[in-house]
């Protein structure tokens, strides 16, 4: 077991999370990747970062988005374990049972976030993070030509993982 594993144990541990998170969640374990360049700022003007080949896929994705009409934005991209373990210590602080959180955001270290490769995206005149994405142009757009630049929707409707559909997360599976 790599020290990683360790850490991520121990964490789980310390937040609640079940022992059994993985096997009963299906989802994969996400080493946090150390080789990141900046990419756009995100809609709040935090700088972003993706892994390389994320990071060129989603530059001419987006690219090619603008010359088609539909404005990409960035709502997040590389998000840190110790950035994840915030979140949900967030969600248990407001009072949110373990078993709700995790519907909604990965347990530290299985996040795609943290492999440098995920996306939470928008669109002008559309609330970032909400299932209203998917009535806007940019998801059209995405679902008709994110395969070509390498990039997927992680947690569609009825998704094997239990996650909540999010139409704004994809992720460069290249």
């Amino acid at each position: 077991m790599s020290d990683y594993e360790r850490r991520i144990i121990a964490i789980h541990k310390n937040l609640g999370i079940p022992s059994d998170y993985a096997s009963q969640s299906g989802l994969v374990l996400q080493p946090e990747d150390i080789d990141l360049v900046n990419i756009d700022d995100d809609i709040f003007c935090r700088p972003q970062k993706l892994s390389i080949n994320a990071a060129g896929s989603w530059g001419v994705m987006k690219s090619q988005a603008e010359k088609d009409g539909v404005l990409l934005n960035v709502v997040s991209a590389f998000r840190s374990v110790d950035r994840q373990i915030e979140i949900i210590q967030k969600k248990r602080d407001q009072g949110h049972a373990m078993s709700a959180i995790l519907k909604i955001s990965a347990a530290p270290g299985y996040s795609e976030h943290h492999s440098g490769r995920a996306l939470d995206i928008t669109t002008p005149d559309c609330l970032p993070l909400t299932e209203s994405f998917e009535l806007t142009e940019a998801f059209n757009w995405l679902s008709e030509n994110a395969q070509t630049y390498s990039f997927r929707l992680s947690y569609p409707r009825g998704n094997r993982f239990g996650v909540l559909y999010e139409p704004w997360h994809w992720v460069y599976y290249a």
